[in-house]
């Protein structure tokens, strides 16, 4: 009976902390749309509101290999790259000859997402073999030969069918009639702007559930248990190949979904270092570091502050650098350090206790 109790005692706080979660983005995507019907939200941060849940997707998606499953990876803008590029060049394509916007979306979303898996399949497969510092510089590595890869790719499409190249522009051969899809360094131009704010959001939740259901699931519980103890969860016949591979394959595929969502969103996509280079994968590690590795609610929070915190103190100019690196340490030191850790949870603890106090 004592251990029923405390069963459903855990069960009935996992499903309180999950609800938090998403209520902490239902509530945020309420007040942003008071805002902007009140007329109170100026012009950039509109321009903000899908980039925001672009890298809270990454984030927390990050979070699943790294604080989930245990392992350190910096390709996840790799992912991102191919999912973006791969639904902006269907989207591109099919701009004319699907015209319902949802159904163009909804295609592009999947294409996106699966091409993207089919990346972490194939990069995973031998990857995941290694471990720790060898995994992280062999999916950087990833990354970048995925962004280099792009800008020397030109593709076009005439009466003739496609044209593919890997020299200039030029060397295509176009028809007349034809028009470059893909042109190198210059990328993708003429991206249908599909995506919006709600549709983001939508993203977001989808995202939070997915990842939820399988920390709940017991394949999270035996990635989680690789992650704990490699030889032990190996030794009750945990398959570690299969479960990092899922792991890392279920993550890719969300970067992929936040790679849509990015090309989407812009007129031109170009893949360069700050957007799908080391540069991002180190900036959403970041994210998830400093929100707490295997928390996804931390990991989304820090990638809407650190998101923002730059925007915001632009008119400080020359001095938002030095503000935004002073922020970095102190959430740091918050989030990491025993005696912050202590405070915390002692004054959690105290305030719990006047809240029972006050509802006896």
């Amino acid at each position: 009976m004592t251990n029923m109790t405390a069963k459903l005692k855990n069960i009935n706080k996992t499903t309180k902390n999950n609800a938090v979660t998403y209520g902490i983005v239902i509530a945020a995507y309420v007040i942003v749309q008071l805002l902007i019907f009140s007329g109170n939200l100026s012009s950039l941060m509109k321009g903000l509101l899908v980039p925001l849940c672009t890298y809270a997707i990454l984030a927390v998606s990050l979070n699943l290999v790294v604080g989930i499953l245990g392992e350190l990876s910096l390709g996840h803008a790799g992912f991102m790259c191919v999912g973006a590029f791969a639904s902006a060049f269907f989207s591109k394509c099919m701009k004319d000859v699907i015209t319902l916007v949802p159904l163009r979306f909804f295609l592009a979303l999947v294409i996106g997402a699966a091409v993207a898996a089919l990346f972490g399949i194939l990069i995973g497969i031998p990857v995941l073999r290694l471990k720790g510092d060898y995994l992280a510089i062999v999916t950087l590595a990833f990354g970048e030969i995925i962004k280099n890869l792009v800008n020397v790719l030109y593709i076009g499409k005439d009466s003739n069918g496609f044209h593919f190249s890997m020299k200039d522009s030029m060397s295509l051969k176009l028809e007349p009639d034809g028009m470059i899809i893909v042109n190198g360094p210059q990328g993708i131009t003429g991206t249908p702007n599909d995506s919006n704010f709600t549709i983001s959001i939508l993203l977001l939740l989808l995202t939070l559930f997915i990842i939820i259901r399988l920390v709940h699931s017991r394949d999270g519980r035996a990635i989680m248990a690789i992650r704990d103890n490699r030889i032990a969860a190996e030794s009750v016949g945990i398959n570690i190949t299969k479960y990092k591979l899922m792991a890392f394959t279920i993550s890719a595929a969300l970067a992929g979904v936040a790679g849509v969502l990015y090309a989407h969103n812009l007129s031109t996509l170009t893949a360069n270092t700050n957007n799908f280079g080391y540069n991002m994968s180190i900036m959403i590690l970041v994210f998830v570091v400093l929100g707490g590795i295997g928390s996804l609610r931390g990991s989304m929070i820090a990638a809407v502050i650190l998101t923002l915190l730059p925007e915001l103190l632009r008119e400080l100019a020359d001095y938002r650098m030095l503000i935004y690196a002073i922020v970095l340490i102190v959430m740091m030191i918050f989030n990491w350090s025993p005696k912050s850790i202590q405070w915390r949870e002692k004054n959690l603890a105290a305030l719990k206790n006047k809240m029972k106090k006050g509802a006896q």
